[in-house]
Formats: structure tokens, C-alpha cells, sequence
């Protein structure tokens, strides 16, 4: 299994702008769309780094974590659990951990690029989430 995570402090208001799906192709160079009923054990539609995909909602608790799974065919060839949780810094700042956990055969042939450009593409979004709250 391959982990990567990217951390950031932003104003406190970023769950909002964070789960404001609709306005994602205005803002956001990695995840440039998401759409459907965002409650746990749902399937919604994302496209992530222009791959369209259709994960399962894992976690959805306002002001703390967003979370789903996507796999191709099955976990064993390529499976991904993206996350963002917030932590209130006490300070009018939320800490966001944007992350995924990366298994299957399909991580492993592709750990490099993972490491690379998906956490480039988690910075990028986490820069332009800076951006948009202003």
C-alpha cells in the first residue's frame, strides 16, 4: 500500500468552499469535477486529474472529513481512499490533510508516478483551495 498526504492551514470556512461541488471547475486544476448525493455509502462521480471515475462516500461529517474509495475492476488491480480531514486549530485556521491510500498491482507499477504527479496534483489543489478563501 502506498500513502501520500499533503497538509495545509486554511481559513476556517474551508469545508464549505471544500464541499461546494458545483464550483469546482471554477477553482480546482485536480479535481475539475464531483457530483451526486454526497452521504455515506453512496456512489457519486468525480474526475480526478481527468480520469472520470464513480467512487463510494465513505465519510461526510461536516467540518471534519470527506472521504471515498474507488477501485478499478477490483482492489487487487488498483484501488484509491481519498480523504480530506480538518482539524480546528484553535486559532481561526483549520489544518486540511488531503491524502490517499494507493493498492492493488496497478500501485505498485505506477508508485512513481503517484508519488509525482498526484501529490503534485494534491498540492495544486490545496494551493488553489488557498487562493479561493481569499
Amino acid at each position: 500500500m502506498l500513502h501520500l498526504q499533503t497538509t495545509i492551514d486554511l481559513p476556517a470556512r474551508v469545508w464549505d468552499v471544500l464541499t461546494d461541488f458545483a464550483a469546482y471547475l471554477q477553482w480546482n486544476p485536480f479535481i475539475t469535477f464531483a457530483d451526486g448525493d454526497w452521504a455515506v455509502d453512496n456512489t457519486v462521480a468525480v474526475l480526478v486529474g481527468g480520469m472520470p471515475l464513480e467512487p463510494k462516500v465513505l465519510a461526510f461529517d461536516p467540518g471534519r472529513e470527506l472521504r471515498w474509495k474507488g477501485t478499478l475492476l477490483f482492489n487487487i488491480v488498483f484501488g484509491g481512499e481519498h480523504y480530506f480531514l480538518l482539524t480546528d486549530n484553535g486559532d481561526g485556521t483549520t489544518r486540511l490533510a488531503h491524502g490517499e491510500y494507493f493498492s492493488g498491482l496497478l500501485a505498485i507499477v505506477f508508485r512513481r508516478k503517484l508519488e509525482t504527479d498526484i501529490k503534485a496534483g494534491f498540492e495544486e489543489m490545496n494551493e488553489a483551495l488557498r487562493q479561493r478563501l481569499g
